[in-house]
């Protein structure tokens, strides 16, 4: 008697279980996070759609924590880079050291790998340390890869840099270089928690109970995932509308509007575009929706455009801030009405 194969799992199955995954996941991060609920779905937005991460807000919200969190519910490996002024290129990416064997007495090389070789990589404090040291990641963000003396070493899979700052206007910072930020593929905003949720943090933290995180995806998992994420399908008036939305973020754009040619010097690139469509993809499988659609770009495009746009003096004076020209960029209809 012959044994009956097991019917294939198809794309609606592998969604529920995506859905339910996504609930774990913020399930485990809920016992040590309180609130933040946007921030933590930004960071499962962009490591769904295999991402990079900038974490901004002052110190002692958690930012820290809540990368750790996520990166033990996960079940990934996770390295944790302090940035600081005197930090140098080879204590992110790794160096040669000299080896001597000691049965032959030859001297060879050998790369020790750096913090840069985990799946998970926060950055943290990231514009405390000068560009040199910043471009050091460079590579490693776009290509997964790091090229030390000659050689180039592959990064494991899935990859993720979740860097976080503080704000540029307090002392002792570097700003990060435009071809950095562009790799990044969200800013999320980590904002004061409310007066019931600051009770509640201190709470628990002052007491003696601590959450246990138990993982809820591992590696080879969540390589599945991203590859379903990026099949959802999407309309080609989906696509026409994101491209629109991010080309008219440039001022010399013929679909610029006045305010942009007003306040804005440069605009999102190309990979804007890109970001706006896998992150609807993402936050459209993270409810459960086979589909994108245009509130799911909604949805990210402030996270993906504002970093994205370098005002100019005019809108310092105006007192427009980048966040500001998206917000109404995103509330117009006319990028939205090509879908």
């Amino acid at each position: 008697m012959t044994a009956t194969k097991a019917a294939p799992i198809t794309d609606l199955e592998r969604l529920e279980r995506l859905v339910s995954a996504v609930a774990s996941l913020r399930t485990q991060v809920a016992q040590r996070i309180v609130g933040q609920d946007a921030v933590v779905d930004g960071i499962l937005t962009a490591i769904l759609a295999g991402g990079h991460a900038l974490l901004i807000g002052v110190p002692g919200l958690a930012k820290t924590l809540m990368v750790q969190t996520v990166a033990e519910a996960l079940k990934l490996s996770f390295n944790r880079v302090q940035f600081t002024p005197d930090l140098m290129p080879g204590d992110i990416t790794g160096t040669e050291i000299i080896e001597e064997d000691l049965t032959t007495g030859k001297r060879a090389f050998r790369f020790v790998p750096g913090p840069v070789f985990a799946n998970v990589v926060l950055a943290d404090e990231i514009n405390r340390t000068p560009p040199k040291t910043q471009a050091a990641l460079l590579q490693a963000m776009q290509e997964h890869n790091v090229t030390a003396a000659g050689t180039t070493y592959r990064l494991p899979d899935p990859f993720f840099v979740l860097a976080t700052q503080n704000p540029i206007e307090q002392e002792g910072t570097y700003p990060l270089p435009e071809a950095q930020l562009d790799r990044f593929m969200l800013e999320l905003r980590v904002a004061y928690p409310s007066r019931s949720e600051e009770e509640m943090i201190v709470e628990q933290t002052t007491g003696s109970r601590h959450g246990d995180i138990r993982p809820a995806l591992d590696a080879e998992q969540l390589l599945g995932i991203q590859d379903l994420v990026r099949r959802i399908p999407v309309s080609a008036g989906l696509i026409r509308a994101a491209v629109l939305l991010a080309r008219m973020t440039r001022p010399t754009d013929v679909d610029a509007p006045a305010l942009v040619k007003e306040y804005v010097d440069w605009g999102a690139g190309p990979r804007a575009s890109q970001y706006l469509v896998l992150g609807a993809k993402a936050r459209a499988a993270m409810a459960g929706r086979p589909m994108a659609d245009l509130d799911d770009v909604k949805a990210v495009a402030q996270s993906v455009l504002r970093h994205r746009l370098v005002t100019n003096f005019a809108a310092e004076a105006a007192n427009r801030s980048s966040e500001d020209l998206v917000a109404e960029l995103v509330a117009g209809s006319r990028w939205s009405s090509v879908a």
